[in-house]
């Protein structure tokens, strides 16, 4: 196994036990099996661990939920995204129990900063599946209803996250299809406004192009499979000096989507050109 990625696995294990705050490197070096210079050759601190972590998970949680929105029928779209969701965070819920903790009484900076960058991302994906399936009907309420099914996709995590029970999530997800669909035809009072909305947005939260290249140079430098690469390659010369028609552009990421570790560095470029 990789020292990074060793790492990482150990010292989840010691914050689903004692929290972020209270474990030390001192405890995840020991609990690696290895000295504090070898953790210091991976991560610069522990708050560097804990971003790293946090990336991890999110970018999964977002790439699955954005090719799911992108892919699904209509008919099966809400059903598979809460599905995907529940089952995300049931599959990670050591990782789950531990953000969603920290998340709520963290005064780190940086960490608030990581997680509504990502939050974001999934406001973003949760309204374009609001569109798509409602319409203009909803238009008045569709903030309203975004805010909904994220707290449909919180407070129904904590039955697995927090406690010791079993959980059919395929009738979790179509009881939430049914009552998503309840309040898109009958809901009428709407209270977060597009400026209100827009309010709560944080500033800056835009991936940049140099840290898209640099992504970018990283996979190009991990991936061997001849296709995936050549289409990094392509993207990257594209992104720098573009030339390509929309077109290629899409082609070049339709190689590469599918890879396991191409999501990530796909659905940020399908963001960046809006495709």
């Amino acid at each position: 196994m990789i020292k990074k990625q060793l790492i990482m696995e150990k010292a989840l294990e010691l914050f689903a036990e004692q929290g972020f705050e209270a474990t030390s490197v001192q405890q995840i070096t020991e609990h690696c099996g290895i000295s504090k210079g070898a953790f210091y050759l991976s991560f610069k601190s522990k708050d560097e661990l804990i971003i790293a972590l946090i990336d991890q998970f999110m970018m999964q949680v977002v790439t699955d939920i954005d090719r799911i929105v992108r892919d699904t029928c209509d008919e099966q779209l809400l059903y598979e995204f809460y599905y995907s969701i529940y089952q995300s965070f049931h599959k990670h819920s050591d990782f789950a129990k531990v953000l969603m903790k920290e998340h709520s009484q963290t005064l780190n900076k940086e960490l608030i900063q990581k997680m509504r960058y990502y939050d974001k991302l999934l406001e973003d994906i949760i309204l374009s599946m609001i569109e798509r399936l409602y319409g203009g009907r909803v238009q008045e309420i569709k903030y309203d209803l975004m805010y909904s099914i994220k707290s449909f996709m919180n407070m129904y995590s904590h039955l697995f996250v927090f406690y010791s029970i079993p959980v059919d999530l395929k009738l979790l997800a179509n009881s939430l299809e049914e009552k998503t669909n309840l309040l898109a035809t009958n809901a009428t009072v709407p209270f977060v406004s597009v400026e209100l909305h827009h309010m709560m947005q944080p500033m800056n939260e835009e991936i940049t192009k140099e840290q898209i290249l640099d992504t970018l140079e990283q996979k190009i430098a991990e991936i061997e499979e001849p296709i995936e690469k050549e289409s990094l390659i392509l993207l990257k010369q594209q992104l720098i000096e573009p030339t390509f028609s929309l077109a290629i552009v899409k082609g070049l990421l339709e190689n590469i989507r599918n890879h396991p570790h191409c999501k990530w560095i796909s659905y940020l470029l399908r963001r960046y050109y809006k495709v």
